[in-house]
């Protein structure tokens, strides 16, 4: 079951409106950290694995998986379209991947697989499959360290949401992060109330790293 009317956002039951969830006052991180710890507690699930380049190798996803088991990481080539085909295939099989896209810009090679396969399993299968992926996003920065130029720093989260069902999240302030992923990892396993299991596409910020 896909989200109601798809509108790609997470449901609003709590002050939080971007992350759809009542938040107790609480110590916020930098966003950075935010992201780090949001990370480890996803690999706290013994079937989340997370899947990209530079998640196991060079940078850790930023180093917001630093301290994720290297056991949980698959690195893959250059690959967006495959990275993602790989993740709905290993989620058909009862895994929960995260998949790490370093620039959004990218994103536009997984398209296929995201809006045709992704989004549509469930309706072209008659419901007998249902795959759930969490992706994250990263949209380049234009003030730190540098400027990498037009083709990297683009934001392509209004366009997505009129292309799949299911969640698009913006992730602007640190104080999102944890109840966002949080949701998104019950989401994964289908733990919030009476909704089935579902994909969520996390848009993270380098200028805000």
């Amino acid at each position: 079951m896909k989200s109601e009317g798809g509108s790609g956002k997470l449901e609003v039951v709590g002050p939080n409106r971007e992350s759809g969830f009542d938040v107790e006052p609480a110590k916020v991180l930098s966003y950075k950290d935010e992201l780090r710890l949001a990370n480890e507690r996803l690999a706290e699930d013994p079937l989340v694995c997370f899947i990209g380049y530079g998640v196991r190798i060079g940078g850790r996803a930023g180093g917001t998986l630093k301290n994720v088991p290297d056991s949980q990481l698959i690195e893959m080539p250059v690959a967006e379209s495959l990275m993602l085909s790989f993740a709905i295939g290993l989620a058909l099989k009862g895994r929960r991947p995260v998949v790490y896209f370093e620039r959004m810009d990218f994103i536009l090679n997984a398209m296929d697989a995201m809006v045709n396969h992704l989004n549509k399993i469930e309706e072209i299968s008659r419901e007998e499959f249902a795959p759930t992926v969490l992706i994250r996003a990263l949209v380049g920065g234009t003030k730190k360290p540098l400027y990498t130029g037009a083709t990297h720093v683009q934001d392509f989260s209004e366009g997505i949401r009129k292309m799949v069902s299911f969640p698009v999240v913006q992730l602007t302030r640190p104080e999102q992060i944890a109840p966002t992923y949080a949701e998104c990892h019950q989401l994964l396993s289908g733990q919030v109330g009476s909704r089935c299991r579902e994909s969520s596409l996390l848009v993270e910020y380098k200028d805000l790293l």
